[in-house]
């Protein structure tokens, strides 16, 4: 890993130090500056030249801020003669912007991968994107990791014999047939209608969850609007238990708070590839580390070995 330079911005110092401790390389130091007009400028502070370099950055809150840092250190490692670059985007928020489901909307999705590719970047790590087409909008090489393997080997602790994986909607349920095969278990899933951001609709649960422990899974939880619902029908179809579990949890606008103080939620478990301060965390928060599998996957593509072949097993 010698010809390895990895840098951060501001979106998520912690990932890139444990990310940079599981390869064994430092995390190299990058300077943000703010000028008088509000304008960014981004500084890396170490040699770049004809090196691999990684910019470690996920678009988390504030989303823009981050996005145009990662943009900016994009051009300044183009401009210090990098090898090659590879933005590790460990969540990647516009990729909710997927399709023109209105008139004269934008696909934001598309825009910002065609500003990463403008800016200078050669590759693209990304964990758990919203939908598939995402990885199309993308001119270069795209890795996509998940994190099933990381979510089944924390549930694999409990008795999962009276357990069912259930996704919130269909659009879900290819990923939660993948994570209940991993787990051995039946899957169901939920029949939505969106009517706005925070307005969902569960009309039925295709799948038998009655007397059985639920583990929901989805790829992420923002304002958890379409949980609140979900839960609902589970009480309805009297599921004795729930657990929640997504790669991204965003909990937004006092999410975790209120699925936290929802009576039968026994645990929530996400993964670290959106910090969540510490004082909004509550007891039953579970977040994992994709740390390692990151990492890995950094040293595959650094190495020229296959980051399939991750997922083989």
């Amino acid at each position: 890993m010698r010809e390895i330079a990895v840098f951060t911005g501001s979106a998520h110092p912690e990932l890139a130090a444990e990310v940079c401790a599981h390869l064994g390389v430092p995390l190299l130091p990058t300077r943000i500056d703010r000028f008088a007009n509000d304008c960014l400028q981004a500084q890396l502070q170490a040699n770049c030249r004809e090196r691999d370099v990684y910019l470690i950055q996920p678009l988390v809150r504030p989303v823009q801020e981050n996005l145009v840092e990662l943009l900016l250190m994009l051009d300044a490692a183009r401009g210090a003669s990098a090898a090659r670059t590879t933005v590790v985007l460990p969540h990647y928020a516009y990729a909710r912007s997927d399709k023109k489901d209105a008139p004269r909307i934008s696909i934001g999705g598309r825009l910002i991968a065609d500003l990463m590719v403008t800016a200078g970047a050669s590759r693209v790590l990304a964990m758990t994107l919203h939908s598939p087409q995402v990885h199309g909008f993308f001119s270069i090489p795209v890795d996509h990791l998940h994190a099933l393997r990381e979510l089944a080997a924390h549930f694999r602790q409990y008795d999962l014999g009276n357990a069912v994986v259930v996704s919130p909607d269909l659009g879900n349920a290819k990923e939660a047939a993948a994570f209940a095969r991993l787990l051995g278990v039946p899957v169901a899933a939920g029949a939505k209608q969106r009517f706005s951001d925070d307005r969902v609709q569960i009309s039925a649960v295709i799948g038998e969850v009655a007397g059985r422990d639920v583990i929901v899974l989805d790829d992420e939880i923002a304002k958890g609007s379409t949980v609140v619902e979900l839960l609902g029908k589970l009480r309805e179809l009297d599921a004795r238990s729930v657990r929640l579990a997504c790669t991204h949890g965003l909990f937004s606008a006092g999410a975790l708070g209120r699925l936290s103080a929802e009576p039968d939620v026994l645990e929530i478990v996400c993964t670290n590839t959106v910090p969540i301060p510490a004082a909004e965390r509550t007891d039953k928060l579970r977040v994992l580390s994709i740390a390692p599998a990151l990492a890995e996957a950094m040293r595959r593509i650094h190495n020229g070995e296959s980051v399939s072949a991750l997922f083989d097993a």
